[in-house]
């Protein structure tokens, strides 16, 4: 009886039921959204840092970290690669072998940073090859490097042209090599254009007097939430021999500026929760202020208090719950579409992100959470309303309520 007086109850006025369901739907939809910007920004600039340089975990030299030297890089060879792999969640591995050296050309010279790579295993991992916009990808065989556009800019290179390469190998040997250029690669940021050059990995060790050596090897998994899950069997694998780094020790930058980031985005959710519940609750003061007759007269004939309280209560569960599944229902279509759609960030706004050598692009999230959480906040929100007409109700007088 109370659930069909209720239900009756919040439509006997409309206009005024369908004012408290768009307060609370608008809460839903601004609140979700938010939530997922900010969530989605973070998701992405985790991935698109560990896909570019250290992927979600690396493996290296117990010394390695403090003291990027090639004397403290390692062999993992083919069977322990394959064991990496086949770890739950792993998806990409490639082993990398970097020092720096000086590239010379004619009479220019810079320092550059010049990595032995596994082209197929790189490609996988980072895209690479699409990254190449002259001359030919590398081979595992191949004796060519790959150049940063922005180096080759400065150093006034071709394709076909032979460049020096001049530097410490292992164990202080001297590495020096001339080889020719196979291509030019665009990378996102003008710090990765400007210094980066690749070599095939056999070819980097033989020039860095390193065989069979690496000196990191970058993991990429399927998300960062199951980060620990693949982090626990290569401690148990790897731990004792070698350091293994998840992103958050290899970016340390990243990790502040998402936490800065999240504070301020918390503190904007708040204020637009107080919005929001300072609307529901003037909605809710309207609405009883309506009906301060009508209570008086249901109060006059013997109707008990704590029923009229029971039946108000019934009717704000109702409108919250139909605020709440409306507002799901109307970001879902927003947010996926935004999510396919992401936002590119250019002028100023694409300088910032080039500084955190993240790509400007503004992702949003679709976790589930998010829908459920932000919707259980906003419902508690409009729920928590309900104590105005229950103090309402019970210092309600009959005779004033019917002279009002």
């Amino acid at each position: 009886m109370y659930l069909s007086l209720s239900w009756r109850n919040i439509w006997r006025n409309k206009k005024r039921t369908l004012i408290v369901v768009a307060s609370v739907f608008f809460a839903v939809l601004f609140a979700s959204i938010m939530r997922s910007a900010q969530t989605g920004s973070y998701s992405y600039m985790i991935h698109s840092s560990a896909k570019l340089f250290t992927g979600y975990l690396q493996i290296q030299g117990e010394k390695y970290w403090d003291n990027q030297s090639l004397d403290n890089s390692i062999i993992i060879n083919k069977k322990q690669q394959e064991e990496i792999q086949s770890i739950p969640y792993v998806t990409t591995i490639t082993p990398r072998l970097t020092s720096f050296m000086l590239i010379s050309f004619k009479s220019s010279t810079r320092v550059a940073m010049v990595t032995g790579i596994n082209p197929v295993l790189e490609d996988n991992m980072t895209g690479l090859k699409q990254k190449v916009v002259k001359g030919d990808y590398l081979t595992e065989n191949s004796d060519g490097v790959l150049i940063g556009k922005g180096l080759a800019e400065v150093l006034k290179i071709s394709i076909g042209d032979s460049v020096v390469l001049y530097g410490q190998g292992y164990h202080g040997q001297i590495a020096a090599a001339i080889l020719p250029v196979s291509g030019f690669v665009k990378l996102p940021f003008d710090a990765m254009n400007n210094r980066l050059v690749f070599l095939a990995l056999r070819n980097a060790q033989s020039v860095y007097s390193a065989e069979h050596r690496i000196t990191s090897l970058p993991i990429m998994i399927k998300d960062v939430n199951h980060l620990e899950k693949v982090l626990k069997p290569l401690q148990k694998k790897f731990g004792e021999k070698y350091a293994i780094k998840t992103w958050k020790q290899m970016m340390p930058e990243l990790v502040q500026s998402i936490q800065i980031d999240n504070a301020s985005g918390i503190i904007m959710l708040v204020i637009l929760y107080i919005v929001i519940g300072f609307g529901v609750f003037g909605t809710i003061m309207m609405m009883v202020a309506e009906r301060t007759k009508e209570f008086g007269i249901l109060i006059s004939v013997g109707m008990k208090k704590w029923r009229l309280i029971w039946v108000t209560t019934l009717e704000t569960l109702f409108i919250s719950f139909l605020g709440v599944i409306t507002g799901i229902i109307g970001s879902l279509p927003l947010i996926f579409y935004l999510h396919n759609n992401p936002i590119h960030i250019t002028g100023a706004g694409a300088k910032a992100f080039d500084q955190l050598a993240i790509e400007p692009i503004f992702n949003f999230s679709i976790d589930p959470g998010i829908f459920i959480s932000q919707a259980l906040v906003v419902f508690l929100i409009a729920f928590a309303t309900i104590f105005y007409p229950i103090l309402f109700i019970q210092r309600l007088e009959p005779i004033n309520a019917l002279h009002a």
